[in-house]
């Protein structure tokens, strides 16, 4: 036991969100958490995402909360507003910080860092936890145009994963989304109660 390889992932979730978007395929968190799990010893699976608090609903929530209770630790922080030097509205919700946080306190209690991310902001944690004798896996894309990775921090990782690889191991079969509206469509209408807690797994 004492050779397996202490693994912990860390989602940038508006990035992989992006980046699978821009493969064409969704993710399914339940598939590459038993993923990874297969792999070594797997200490944490970190999820990081910005909210808009202010929305009545938000699409992502079912999502946050199925991640929640499914073996993710989740963090989050509302976004902030601001409007720019033209008038324009814009909302920020850079998550990097608490990312590179969590990072830093793993990196004494595990082998192998993944990272899904292609945000070169994150060049510079590599090389630290590196510097700690972790190994550092950044999974993105290239092969996009243009790549959703930044050259910089594509070469400051140990391991270049491309995410286009995994689509076998932790994409959404697409034809699965349908039956399963389908499903939910025929199906009679639960409580409220009932329907929050049947809310989509892993969307």
């Amino acid at each position: 036991m004492a050779d397996i390889e202490r693994t912990a992932l860390f989602i940038d979730g508006a990035n992989l969100y992006a980046t699978a978007k821009s493969l064409g395929f969704d993710i399914d968190y339940k598939r590459l958490l038993r993923e990874f799990q297969g792999k070594g010893r797997l200490i944490r699976a970190f999820y990081y995402t910005a909210l808009i608090e202010d929305q009545e609903y938000s699409s992502i929530r079912p999502l946050i909360d199925w991640l929640d209770y499914n073996g993710y630790a989740v963090v989050t922080k509302p976004t902030k507003e601001f409007v720019d030097s033209l008038g324009r509205r814009k909302v920020k919700g850079n998550m990097d910080i608490e990312l590179a946080v969590d990072a830093m306190e793993m990196a004494g209690h595990i082998d192998h860092m993944v990272l899904f991310s292609g945000d070169g902001d994150f060049r510079s944690l590599v090389e630290s936890v590196q510097r700690r004798g972790v190994r550092v896996s950044v999974i993105s894309t290239i092969t996009t145009q243009p790549p959703m990775i930044a050259d910089e921090l594509r070469r400051q990782a140990d391991e270049f994963i491309d995410l286009i690889h995994l689509v076998g191991k932790i994409g959404r079969d697409p034809g699965e989304r349908a039956e399963r509206m389908q499903r939910y469509q025929e199906r009679p209408r639960p409580t409220p109660q009932a329907a929050h807690a049947e809310e989509e797994d892993g969307e």
